[in-house]
């Protein structure tokens, strides 16, 4: 049985998220307690809960301790199977995080996997937007040889949540390695700036708008497109998600609107969190590079890239993905980048 106590390094939810998709993966059972133990309200919320029951789901496993507020839980998961799965949250609790946990299993799926998520968040704090999932994430596993599509029925902001999400993933356990280690130029900004109900005061425009003006005193040209979407008349909301890629370089960059912030705001942040990355040099993405770790892990040959900096999710995943799968991960510096590496030998 693989044992892990989630308090370790970030003693967050991705502890939860990776354990549960390794142990799937390998099925084997698994036993973690501590679960979210540095957060300030500790346990399964119900984003949490409703990640490990799809996974059960798709892998036929039976859960013990699977409930709100849960610290600990034994899961016990048999063949992956994939198939049409259906899960719901009931909250503005994230649909990308939910996501996030079950992609990698089904990659690993006896047949192609249809995942519907309804009454959730698409577009909530601490959680890339599902933009980013569709862009910038799920491009970066298409050159790793996954495919997958996505689709946005409702999106769905604080606090009342109610998006909805379908997301298909063709599976493939022969997973091509990442080699993001030369800094292409990049000159194109693309982007995607949404409004829910809010077209009337041109907020997906002027969010547009001022990541473009940022952007372009940057020296970057731009392509934004602009969204008035009008999916979900329970909840108004916006985000702007701006991406720069090539066949090596992988870069977001997003804000959400809130009450009392502009929609200017919300274009500069957006635009200040891509040009972060890129005056950095970086290949990847600081968000991007602890969500690609089970990705290279599970893949057979060497991979490498540079990131700017090591999050508290990186440093976490990369030590997970160590301990359960007993492979091995490098860090360095070059310069003022991070170079990370998974070597197989």
């Amino acid at each position: 049985m693989i044992d892990v106590d989630g308090s370790q390094k970030s003693g967050s939810g991705t502890i939860l998220r990776l354990s549960i998709a390794l142990a799937a993966i390998l099925n084997e059972p698994l036993h973690i307690y501590n679960i979210r133990k540095k957060r300030p309200q500790p346990g399964l919320k119900p984003q949490h809960l409703e990640a490990v029951l799809t996974a059960a789901r798709i892998c036929k496993a039976t859960v013990e301790g699977a409930k709100l507020g849960s610290r600990e839980l034994w899961f016990y998961p048999s063949e992956i199977v994939g198939g049409k799965i259906k899960a719901k949250i009931g909250t503005a609790g994230s649909i990308p995080m939910l996501l996030i946990t079950i992609l990698p299993m089904c990659s690993f799926a006896k047949n192609p996997a249809h995942i519907h998520v309804s009454k959730g968040g698409t577009d909530v704090h601490h959680s890339p937007t599902i933009n980013y999932l569709k862009h910038v994430l799920l491009r970066i596993l298409r050159g790793m040889a996954l495919e997958t599509s996505l689709q946005v029925h409702k999106y769905g902001y604080y606090p009342k949540g109610m998006g909805e999400v379908s997301v298909s993933i063709q599976p493939n356990p022969k997973l091509s390695p990442l080699c993001c280690e030369e800094r292409e130029h990049i000159s194109l900004i693309e982007g995607v700036s949404v409004c829910t109900f809010l077209a009337d005061r041109k907020v997906a425009w002027r969010q547009a708008k001022a990541a473009e003006q940022f952007l372009e005193k940057h020296g970057y040209k731009t392509n934004i497109k602009i969204v008035n979407d009008r999916s979900n008349p329970m909840q108004k909301g916006s985000s702007l998600t701006l991406w720069a890629s090539s066949d090596s370089v992988f870069l977001g960059g997003d804000a959400i609107g809130e009450l009392r912030k502009t929609s200017e705001n919300v274009g500069k942040e957006a635009a200040e969190n891509l040009i972060a990355e890129l005056d950095a040099e970086a290949t990847v993405d600081s968000h991007l590079a602890d969500m690609i770790i089970p990705y290279i892990a599970l893949s057979d040959a060497d991979s490498v890239f540079l990131t700017r900096k090591i999050s508290d999710h990186l440093e976490t995943n990369i030590w997970l993905a160590q301990r359960i799968l007993d492979t091995e991960f490098k860090i360095g510096r070059i310069g003022n980048l991070y170079r990370v590496e998974k070597k197989t030998s």
